[in-house]
């Protein structure tokens, strides 16, 4: 007597796997759609008029579209001072950042020297320290070097961060050896070799690294709120945070509220456009080797 083989099982073909891709590009769709209704919603407000501010149900599209909140913020608030003290410090801190941290990278990544291993495991037990427990110490710091209500105060201790010197490193490591090793046979000396062939390699990286750079300085609250005690020196959200809660200037006006707030995500949203496609590349090539 003979025992009959189980017939083979097929893998399901066809339609379920057509489906697939439709309903992974919907929960997407919506995904986005509810990241993005905050945005949008505040976008929109800043040009609506006040009954439509008030308005129930909720308006979301204006039929009368104005710059009244602009216009009305512009003239309650010294906006354009504002604006250029933040710009000032994000430029600043960023510019830095890529500056300090690339060095810092390439020499972790590509030079041998006693102590390396330890130097990045610092720089990694500094991304486990909350940011928070360094205010007062560097609130000490800069008041004892008499930094308080100056851009140097409010740049210098953002100069360099762990976050940018492990991003740099993790990608530097992915450029080969023997391209380094072949300039230096030819006579490179390392500052050639790091300004004029690794820093143009690692572009998707610097873009990304100033994407977040800038975002952080550019929406830091509390460090410029702790250290500018003059309001010729604040920048746009610590200015836009005290006119909020001045009933004598804001006096509960939602829509210029709505458009201060829109032109503090309007310059960082235009630099992510600009540097979306290296942004992308740097995250999905960060770290491999």
């Amino acid at each position: 007597m003979t025992v009959g083989r189980a017939p083979a099982r097929t893998a399901p073909t066809g339609a379920p796997r057509n489906l697939r891709r439709p309903l992974v590009h919907v929960l997407l769709s919506l995904g986005l759609l509810i990241m993005s209704a905050p945005f949008l919603w505040m976008a929109l407000s800043s040009f609506k008029t006040t009954s439509e501010l008030s308005a129930s149900p909720p308006v979301w599209i204006p039929t009368e579209w104005t710059l009244a909140n602009f216009r009305e913020l512009l003239d309650k608030l010294d906006l354009p001072l504002y604006f250029m003290n933040s710009v000032i410090v994000a430029v600043l801190v960023t510019v830095s950042n890529l500056v300090f941290c690339s060095m810092l990278g390439y020499a972790l990544a590509k030079l041998r020297f006693t102590g390396r291993d330890k130097i990045f495991g610092v720089v990694l037990g500094a991304l486990m320290v909350p940011g928070n427990l360094m205010l007062l110490p560097l609130f000490v710091l800069m008041s004892k070097l008499k930094l308080i209500d100056s851009y140097a105060g409010l740049v210098l201790p953002f100069a360099a961060g762990a976050f940018g010197v492990f991003l740099m490193r993790q990608f530097m490591q992915s450029i080969p050896d023997e391209l380094l090793e072949a300039a230096r046979m030819d006579g490179a000396g390392e500052w050639y070799i790091f300004w004029r062939i690794v820093m143009p390699l690692v572009k998707p990286a610097l873009a990304t690294l100033s994407i977040f750079t800038f975002l952080g300085s550019w929406n830091n609250f509390v460090w410029p709120l702790i250290a500018t005690n003059d309001p010729d020196k604040y920048t746009l959200p610590v200015a836009l945070a005290t006119f909020a809660t001045d009933p004598n200037k804001a006096g509960g006006s939602n829509g210029m509220l709505m458009a201060g707030a829109f032109l503090v995500v309007l310059p960082v949203l235009i630099l992510f456009i600009a540097l979306q496609r290296h942004f992308t590349q740097g995250i999905a090539t960060a770290g491999m080797k």
